[in-house]
């Protein structure tokens, strides 16, 4: 891991972006010398690590204590696409501007993401807990629910994940749901213009976890309220500190 750039925030927060092999990163790290639990981030579906909301969602908790981290992983951000990918992508918008049904767009499409982006996030995680100041236990917290799922039924560090029902799922991730056993918070937006409200809840249902905890408010897809940034750390407080 090699850190190309460095500032410190306001908050004392130490932001740093690094280079892993091929995969492009952002280091979040508190001001307090002590060990820190780590906090993994990803933006839906392949946005990049520079996404401001998900900038702003780390830079807030990494003022709370915790490491955050964030990369591009295969397919993600700036890295290269295929052309297949590219195809999709426009075949993706040309149906949603023609109002047409999107879904088996997307099943073509996320769950090969997914199966590439797993092992990018999983040699990051493996390099960011060999760095000094940098302590177990392992959240996830993130939009892209799809990448959250297989990460949390095959990786053992993650103790627990807040998911945001924002995204497609693909119908095997939904059943890889199933087999999830870690604590879990999941937020809704009622109105989600993008995910039927009843698909999200079939998901949360489906969740094999003991301890699961839906959150819902009124609103479209952008329009999660501001408290359940401090919600979903409280939440990190309660199974990572």
């Amino acid at each position: 891991m090699r850190f190309t750039s460095e500032q410190r925030l306001d908050s004392g927060v130490l932001e740093r972006e690094f280079i892993l092999g091929e995969i492009p990163g952002t280091l979040w790290t508190p001001a307090s010398a002590a060990p820190a639990p780590l906090v993994l981030m990803a933006h839906n579906n392949g946005l990049p690590k520079a996404e401001p909301r998900l900038v702003a969602r780390a830079r807030y908790t990494a003022a709370l204590g915790y490491t955050v981290a964030t990369i591009d992983a295969a397919g993600c951000g700036d890295r290269p696409r295929s052309a297949a990918d590219e195809q999709t992508r426009t075949e993706l918008r040309r149906a949603m501007r023609a109002g047409e049904p999107v879904d088996e767009i997307f099943e073509s499409f996320i769950g090969p993401l997914v199966d590439r982006a797993v092992p990018d996030w999983r040699t990051t995680l493996d390099a960011l807990l060999a760095l000094p100041g940098i302590d177990g236990p392992v959240g996830y917290s993130g939009g892209w629910t799809a990448l959250g799922i297989r990460m949390a039924v095959t990786e053992p560090r993650i103790a627990a994940a807040g998911f945001f029902a924002g995204g497609y799922v693909p119908r095997a991730l939904r059943e890889e749901a199933r087999r999830i056993t870690i604590p879990l918070l999941f937020l809704v937006q009622w109105d989600d213009e993008g995910n039927p409200r009843q698909r999200a809840l079939d998901l949360f249902d489906a969740f094999g976890s003991e301890e699961k905890t839906l959150h819902a408010n009124l609103g479209g897809h952008t329009g999660t309220p501001a408290f359940e940034l401090e919600d979903g750390c409280r939440f990190l407080d309660r199974h990572l500190k």
